[in-house]
């Protein structure tokens, strides 16, 4: 027998002896074909940076979505059916992101994607999920092109277009700040469109830019850029980046004398913030989602909950990864388990939802609106609340 025949022969006894594959296989996963994945669960994709430089963001935003996941199945589920969530580590890379999440419809056939934090990611990631008609939801990328990729994009998180103003007009009102410095990751989106916003708003309001620089995520040195900021003599300086690279920013930064407050975005957020910066974060600020010290009981509650689990405190990503997967449940519920446009419509129709992190109401442009804003000050080695800032 040649081998030509063989092969023949062996699929002629795999079709006698199995039948023909589910239905499923034959389609290769996708929107419509998996809405009940396994007969008996719904199926989410998550991706995130489980591991890699931003490492934090993707466990804290996945510690609350199996939080909340957990919740929801122990309900009852989605019309009876649980939901079973299939996570991808991306490595904190937006490459790896985009291959995550083609894995996640294409074989494993889920219905909606919940990810990521980093805005880079979530952008090279969501032309998958608006191709093949998945809905995703970003719990915190707030980069203002991310939802503008489709009508199947979401996400929980106010916009760098709101938080960049809010911290420039923080730092001219509180501060009394009239000569400010920033300091980009050029190679972040979520860096330089902070910067651009942070930038507009400063200036619009008759104060200077005295120095400009740029580095990129992971770099060790920043003895060069912070030697020509010092020379500039700025009262303030802001750094829209990541935890990972803000801690030695301010360290090397006060070890050339430079005494300013620095001032930051939502990216600041993570428990290794200030086991990296030290005393050379006190008296900086940051913009974020929530403050895990709030009295309200929808705070409070989930607080406990995920501290007993976890044996950590939330932080603003795990708030808002609880919030996302909720919000997913709540538009599941409306669909009746449906995936596609019945669930892109329910997605989009979520109105007046109580989350951790604020009211929530999507607009047109699939954004949350009036959604409140906090400023955390490191004071004593310690996250304080400084200011809350309601919607209007």
């Amino acid at each position: 027998m040649n081998k030509k025949s063989g092969i023949v022969f062996l699929a002629v006894v795999s079709l006698m002896l199995f039948g023909c594959p589910p239905k499923e296989a034959q389609q290769g996963g996708g929107a419509t074909t998996s809405a009940a994945g396994g007969g008996g669960e719904i199926l989410v994709g998550e991706y995130g940076s489980l591991t890699g430089p931003q490492a934090t963001f993707g466990q804290s935003t996945h510690n609350g979505i199996m939080l909340a996941v957990d919740e929801i199945n122990a309900a009852g589920g989605i019309n009876g059916k649980k939901i079973k969530v299939i996570t991808e580590d991306d490595q904190s890379k937006p490459e790896e992101a985009s291959n995550a999440v083609s894995k996640l419809i294409s074989q494993n056939g889920v219905i909606a994607v919940l990810g990521e934090v980093a805005s880079s990611a979530s952008k090279a990631a969501a032309p998958e999920c608006q191709a093949n008609k998945v809905p995703m939801i970003t719990p915190s990328s707030t980069n203002e092109a991310v939802t503008k990729i489709g009508d199947y994009i979401f996400r929980m998180c106010f916009i760098d277009n709101y938080q960049g103003p809010v911290m420039a007009n923080f730092a001219i009102q509180d501060l009394h700040s009239t000569r400010a410095a920033i300091l980009t990751d050029m190679k972040n989106d979520y860096s330089t469109g902070l910067t651009s916003v942070i930038e507009e708003t400063y200036q619009k309001a008759g104060k200077q830019i005295v120095a400009k620089a740029n580095y990129a995520n992971g770099d060790a040195d920043f003895h060069s850029q912070l030697t020509a900021i010092r020379a500039a003599n700025p009262d303030v300086i802001f750094v829209p980046g990541y935890y990972t690279d803000v801690g030695q920013i301010a360290s090397q930064a006060r070890e050339l004398g430079i005494k300013v407050p620095f001032v930051g975005g939502d990216g600041w957020e993570s428990p290794k913030l200030l086991e990296i910066g030290g005393k050379a974060l006190e008296g900086c600020f940051y913009a974020n989602h929530y403050f895990s010290d709030d009295p309200s009981p929808i705070v409070h509650d989930f607080v406990q909950k995920y501290e007993q689990r976890n044996k950590v405190k939330p932080d603003a990503l795990a708030a808002l990864g609880y919030d996302a997967a909720r919000v997913l449940g709540d538009a599941l519920k409306r669909s009746g388990g449906k995936g596609g446009a019945d669930l892109k419509n329910a997605i989009a129709a979520t109105k007046n939802f109580a989350g951790v992190t604020g009211t929530i109401t999507l607009g047109p442009d699939r954004n949350p609106i009036n959604k409140k804003i906090v400023i955390e000050e490191v004071k004593n080695g310690q996250l304080t609340l400084r200011k809350s800032i309601e919607p209007k």
